[in-house]
């Protein structure tokens, strides 16, 4: 299962009960980070989640609203006496980036490993997620991510014993691992069915529609994304921005075919998201106007 939990929904500028933008994912004990807005690590606290397993911060741009908390998120993890390397994914500049904000955090016990992204696309397996990124459309270089938690298929005791697997691997390969012993080489395909539906949750912001968008958003058990406006007649400014608008969350929605929908990344005007959703469910009926601290815990199908 993969916790979720939606710590800062503001965009541009922060709000007496609106932190700026970052989502914090939790599974098996490993915790990653999607932007890390001014208030990042007090919202983690007021959650009750801990800074010290963040394994992943993935970065979608380079907007302080983005990126303005991570100096003192840095900090807070050297003080929780953290010393496993922390992984950072993010577009081009990101070591330079980083690096220039931690001149207020110089000194840490942790490696921080830099992944840049130079594609459209690029896709990472660390710890039990696959993080894929993809390009959208904002007025500098920006990312989504889809987070995939992968499910192995069943185990099937007639393929072990067809593959002549001894029983007491068993338990070993249905957990993944790779045998080599008595001169023969045991992987789990040999004792399980084929692969099961996984998690997927897909996280947008800053950009105008585009078809990458919903073609890598397809299929989300969760889709969060940006709704920079909920008043009519902000078409304009949206476009203008770089942005979108309910409307234009709720289609790429109903194009990806996703489970569920929240808005997030609200303009500072927009005191009160909810007084505009229901005319979006219109195009898609289960949009959520999502508030600090919005979470869920994603399962995997029953079956």
């Amino acid at each position: 299962m993969l916790d979720v939990c939606l710590l800062g929904t503001g965009g541009m500028m922060p709000l007496p009960n609106r932190w700026l933008t970052a989502l914090m994912t939790r599974l098996n004990g490993s915790s990653l980070l999607i932007d890390c807005g001014e208030g990042t690590q007090i919202a983690i606290r007021e959650k009750g989640w801990s800074v010290h397993p963040i394994d992943v911060i993935c970065f979608t741009h380079y907007h302080g609203d983005h990126i303005s908390g991570l100096p003192g998120l840095l900090l807070s993890m050297g003080n929780s006496d953290r010393t496993e390397p922390v992984i950072m994914i993010g577009p081009k500049g990101l070591e330079r980036v980083v690096n220039s904000l931690r001149v207020i955090a110089p000194e840490l016990p942790f490696e921080i490993i830099y992944k840049e992204i130079s594609g459209a696309e690029e896709t990472f397996q660390i710890k039990d997620y696959v993080i894929k990124a993809f390009r959208v459309s904002h007025n500098i270089t920006c990312y989504g991510y889809s987070i995939c938690v992968p499910r192995a298929g069943k185990f099937r005791p007639d393929k072990a014993s067809e593959n002549n697997v001894p029983q007491k691997y068993w338990s070993r390969l249905q957990k993944g691992e790779v045998i080599e012993e008595d001169g023969r080489c045991f992987v789990p395909d040999m004792v399980l069915g084929e692969p099961r539906r996984g998690i997927k949750l897909t996280y947008c912001t800053d950009t105008r529609p585009v078809p990458s968008i919903a073609e890598n958003a397809s299929h989300s058990d969760l889709f969060i994304c940006e709704g920079m406006y909920g008043e009519k007649g902000m078409e304009e400014k949206a476009i203008a921005h770089k942005h979108m608008t309910f409307g234009e969350a709720a289609t790429l929605a109903r194009q990806a075919d996703v489970k569920e929908l929240w808005l997030t990344h609200y303009s500072p005007s927009l005191i009160r998201p909810d007084e505009f959703v229901d005319e979006v469910r219109g195009i898609f009926a289960n949009t959520k106007t999502a508030k600090d601290g919005k979470s869920i815990t994603l399962l995997f199908d029953e079956e």
